[in-house]
């Protein structure tokens, strides 16, 4: 349930090529426009393509400053240093001591790149001189930078024409990287600081490499005076926007907006916000009372979510919906326990006690995920001992087998599985899901098809989620995708189960904005990760509509460790560059913006942007390695709903961390 991977340890493409770079990097630099003094070099080659799209979107001159790195004898890829125009060279005096170069060995490097230097000079400009920096803000652009060997090469070298200021700009650099450059020039502007940082490449899923007839094409084609005209990305989104109260679009925006989709997602951007829990509960009570939806899938275990199922059709032996809810213990309890989730509860019941009055359809509330590993071996003897007491024995037996390395715990089996310290049960799982299906004609003549579904789904789950806690102790992206995979699968389960003649099946998905959202359209993308929100676009099509919910700040429900205590702890402002800051500028204090409302506004929100993710763990200390990664929310979602200052979701049971205090203001400086 943790929805955010905190701290990832594997490098991710972020721009498409150079050229979305270079306008991602314009927007950073739109302060610059319109100064007549700013001058745009790109670092040939890679640099140029960069620097060109900077350069147009601010009106400026583009030009080229050729550096050559200076590689060791025999290892020319490892940088000794650079070499700039007028002879400028840049060691690494470490690198060259440890290497034993003797000063002749470098004065031979130096000569050999500053005949290539001379070439590319004479084949880039035709002639054409330098263009002057002497008292001019130049903007020294490259596509990335590593060790920044030229570009101390390139400082230097612009240093020395005596300009009014130095700005570096780069799509991709390490953390340190940019502080050292920042400590040198008067702006240094770091579009993204991935961790960690292992090559330039690593952030571009096109790094092609950039030719000599490129270079001279991008430089021949003006820059200034360029007929498109500026584009205040504020203004756009401000006029696709539709305001929202509460979070709930209008009903005729959102009919509009849905269409006739079988399936409708609506996220979050934490598992402990009070308004995105109410706006999704109003909203899926409009979809299920006016436009016939038949249930609720939540990002819930089977189990637990069957509970309340059974109570809000009245079923079950509760009595009310916070005894419906009881069954969510685990942590975090509170990402079902809480208050909202109790009224809307309540609401569905009385929804279908008036609809079974009526002689219509009721609606159901079901659970997508598969933590409930050792909860569904239990429902799924229990219901066999009703039903059929020899399979039941044969269940006992095969599911004993967990009994044997984890004692109720799924991780400790997966961590004993995966690491030959305990017997794999994989087999015994599966034989046990193809005897209850086999099984199925019989079972369903003396039991409810509800009943069998139900035991169905819970060994499915068992056997999905014996697969999962195998594979977290390998590659996170593995349980990662088994686990979207299982909620894909029970989704499309539930529509088959719940399509009537003539009266197909309409979901409502509760789910973090990380999984109903489309992977394709993040750099998690780069480590093979999937998400349900593609898998469910890739099944069904434009019968799949998605909505995502961002938040400025405010409060959320969270703890600061898996398995803590839920605290009620502040958001911090949202970063610079990021969806949230741009939808924050809107100045609305909630709204609904479709992501095709307009193609000025697809276009904006396509561009790779910093997005915020707070799963059931927020730690605002680390918050940019922890809580923000690149996506194109334009991808991403159907549609955004964004509520500017939130407030921390309030469980049935606050404990004393949650009731009497919150993160103050000023974390984590104090000050």
């Amino acid at each position: 349930m943790n929805a955010t991977p905190v701290l990832r340890d594997e490098p991710q493409q972020i721009f498409r090529d150079r050229s979305e770079a270079g306008r991602t990097l314009a927007r950073l630099l739109a302060h610059y426009r319109g100064d007549p003094d700013v001058v745009v070099l790109g670092l040939a080659r890679g640099g140029v393509p960069v620097a060109w799209e900077v350069a147009a979107a601010l009106d400026a001159p583009l030009d080229t400053l050729i550096v050559r790195k200076l590689g060791a004898p025999g290892r020319p890829e490892f940088a000794i240093g650079a070499l700039a125009g007028g002879g400028r060279v840049v060691l690494n005096d470490d690198v060259v001591r440890a290497l034993r170069l003797t000063a002749e060995q470098v004065r031979s490097i130096a000569r050999d790149e500053a005949r290539e230097l001379a070439r590319r000079e004479s084949a880039y400009r035709s002639g054409r001189a330098p263009v002057e920096v002497a008292g001019r803000t130049i903007i020294l652009v490259d596509d990335g930078l590593a060790t920044g060997a030229s570009m101390f090469a390139a400082v230097e070298a612009i240093r020395a024409g005596e300009p009014k200021r130095i700005v570096v700009a780069v799509p991709a650099a390490p953390e340190s990287t940019c502080r050292e450059f920042g400590a040198l020039v008067d702006e240094m502007v770091c579009a993204t600081m991935p961790s960690p940082f292992l090559a330039v490449g690593h952030s571009f899923w096109n790094f092609s490499q950039v030719t000599d007839d490129e270079v001279r094409q991008l430089l021949a084609t003006p820059t200034v005076g360029a007929p498109a005209p500026v584009v205040d990305p504020v203004a756009v989104l401000r006029a696709a926007a539709i305001e929202a109260p509460a979070g709930v679009p209008p009903e005729q925006a959102l009919a509009e907006f849905l269409g006739d989709a079988r399936i409708v997602l609506i996220g979050e951007s934490s598992h402990g916000t009070r308004e995105f829990y109410a706006a999704r509960a109003a909203i899926t009570g409009w979809l299920i009372s006016e436009r016939g939806f038949s249930a609720v899938a939540a990002e819930a275990d089977w189990p637990d979510a069957y509970r309340v199922d059974r109570y809000v059709r009245g079923r079950g032996a509760d009595g009310s919906p916070a005894q419906a809810l009881s069954g969510f213990e685990q942590f975090p309890s509170w990402m079902w326990r809480n208050t909202v989730v109790r009224e809307f509860v309540d609401w569905l019941r009385l929804h279908n006690d008036a609809q079974r009055r009526a002689g219509g359809a009721c609606a159901g509330f079901y659970g997508l995920d598969l933590y409930s590993m050792h909860r569904s071996m239990r429902q799924v003897i229990d219901y066999l001992e009703q039903v059929d007491p020899a399979a039941a024995q044969r269940a006992k037996r095969r599911y004993a087998c967990f009994d044997r390395t984890s004692d109720d715990d799924g991780q400790a089996y997966g961590f004993a599985a995966a690491f030959g310290a305990g017997e794999s049960c994989q087999a015994e799982v599966v034989r046990q899901l193809v005897d209850l299906q086999r099984n199925t004609p019989a079972l369903g003549e003396i039991q409810d098809g509800e009943a069998h579904f139900d035991a169905l789904r819970n060994a499915w789950t068992v056997r999905d989620a014996e697969a999962y806690y195998r594979a977290m102790f390998g590659e996170r992206v593995s349980s990662w995708n088994l686990r979207d995979e299982h909620m894909a699968d029970t989704l499309d389960a539930l529509l088959r189960h719940l399509d009537r003649p003539g009266a197909p099946a309409r979901i409502v998905v509760w789910a973090h904005n990380s999984h109903i959202g489309d992977a394709r359209a993040t750099e998690m993308r780069a480590d093979g990760q999937l998400s349900l929100g593609q898998l469910l676009r890739e099944r069904h099509g434009d019968r799949c509509r998605s909505i995502g919910f961002t938040t400025g700040s405010g409060t959320v429900t969270a703890a600061s460790s898996w398995g803590g205590d839920a605290e009620r702890k502040t958001v911090r402002p949202p970063l610079p560059t990021s969806l949230e800051e741009l939808l924050h500028d809107i100045g609305l204090p909630a709204l609904f913006l479709r992501t095709d409302a307009s193609p000025e506004a697809a276009d904006i929100l396509r561009a790779p942007r910093l997005e915020r993710a707070i799963g059931v763990i927020y730690q605002p200390a680390t918050e940019r390695q922890s809580h923000y990664f690149h996506a194109r929310p334009a991808d991403r979602y159907d549609a955004i709903v964004h509520i500017d200052r939130t407030t921390a979701l309030e469980p049935l049971y606050p404990g004393s961390r949650w009731e009497f205090g919150t993160t103050p203001e000023t974390y984590p400086t104090g000050l």
